[in-house]
């Protein structure tokens, strides 16, 4: 699945963020990243789906520039408040 971030050496070197069993729930937090304005690349996923007697111990990493770690956390932290959900009473715009 692509949609991950461009690598920019002047960001730092790739670092782990989160880690997840679900492929879903690591590009659910990726998209909520980029739309914080940090980029994002998850890691693993494929390997994860297709060796799926292993997903128990292999997780799908989410990965951000080392220099955005600081922002990532904050997002990360608004993400899990429920900042980035959807009311179950309105439609998303089209």
């Amino acid at each position: 699945m692509h949609g991950d971030s461009p690598y920019d050496p002047e960001d730092g070197d790739w670092q782990t963020l989160a880690t997840f069993f679900s492929p879903t729930e690591a590009y659910l937090l990726r998209g909520c990243l980029q739309a914080g304005g940090v980029p994002a690349v998850v890691a693993d996923a494929h390997l994860v789906q297709t060796h799926s007697l292993l997903a128990g111990a292999i997780q799908v990493r989410v990965l951000v520039p080392e220099r955005r770690v600081a922002d990532a956390e904050a997002v990360m932290a608004a993400y899990q408040r429920g900042d980035f959900s959807l009311p179950d009473d309105e439609l998303p715009p089209a």
